[in-house]
Parts: C-alpha cells; sequence; structure tokens
C-alpha cells in the first residue's frame, strides 16, 4: 500500500507540473470591473481584502487566484507582488522531493503570463518559513533555486 500511495502522490504532482506548464492563469479567471470588486458592506470588505492580499494589480491577483484553484490542495497560499515575485506557500500534503518541481512549474507559468522579465518564485512551508527561492533570468531562460538556510 506504502508503494501506492507514493505512486499516487508523484504522479499528482506530475499531473500539477504538467497543468502549471501548459496552462494560462489568464484564460479560466473573468477579470472583474472596478465597481465591481469595491465593497458594498462590512462582510464584503473582508472577502476583498482578502483578495487584494493575492496580487498587488489585477493580473497579479487573477494569477495568485488560479495558482490556488487549481493547485488541488498542494498550495495553501499564492500572492503576486510587482508583477515579478510571486509567493506561494504549499499544504503539508506536498513532501521535500515535491518542492522543486512544484516550483519549476510555478516559475513556467508564471514566466508565460508575466513575460521578458526576471522572476523570482518564494516557496513557504506550511508554517510560512521559507524553504526555496527560484529565481528565472531572462536573458538566459535558466532557473536558479536557492534553499533556504
Amino acid at each position: 500500500m506504502n508503494v501506492f500511495n507514493r505512486m499516487r502522490r508523484s504522479l499528482t504532482v506530475l499531473v500539477l507540473v504538467l497543468v502549471f506548464g501548459l496552462t494560462t492563469a489568464c484564460s479560466s479567471v473573468a477579470t472583474r470591473s472596478p465597481q465591481a470588486s469595491s465593497p458594498a458592506t462590512d462582510a464584503n470588505h473582508s472577502i476583498e481584502y482578502g483578495r487584494l492580499a493575492r496580487g498587488d494589480s489585477a493580473l497579479g491577483q487573477n494569477f495568485g487566484d488560479w495558482v490556488v484553484q487549481t493547485s488541488k490542495g498542494f498550495v495553501k497560499d499564492a500572492f503576486v507582488r510587482d508583477n515579478n515575485k510571486l509567493g506561494v506557500v504549499i499544504s503539508p500534503q506536498v513532501r521535500p522531493d515535491e518542492v522543486k518541481p512544484l516550483a519549476q512549474s510555478l516559475a513556467q507559468g508564471f514566466r508565460k503570463n508575466f513575460p521578458n522579465q526576471d522572476l523570482t518564485v518564494l516557496m513557504y512551508a506550511p508554517d510560512k518559513e521559507l524553504i526555496l527561492t527560484a529565481r528565472y533570468d531572462n536573458q538566459s531562460r535558466q532557473v536558479e533555486y536557492q534553499a533556504a538556510s
């Protein structure tokens, strides 16, 4: 049974890598007009504040939402800052050997949505401790990984 569970988890990570690598965030997320995003009540205000925390631009917010929605529970939270930094809080079900492939997949999807610039993907553990940084260099088209110390 242990071998079966391990194969199932590996297959799930592989599927996530393919999903993040082959799809784009904007195709599945509808944009909202500025009037629709203004909170009408205090209850809506807290919901809107949480959505704004995902990105400091509409495109960043949409991409952060998309990452969480399509991760099948592997990503608890995501945020985009300055349209070149993606922070991701992984769930406890992500094994240590799955973090780097997940970061690579996220970097590929991030690059497709925010092209022609250097990008950074910050991977955080469930306790929000930084565990891995992936830096994409647009000129060399290479990703460099650095484990947190």
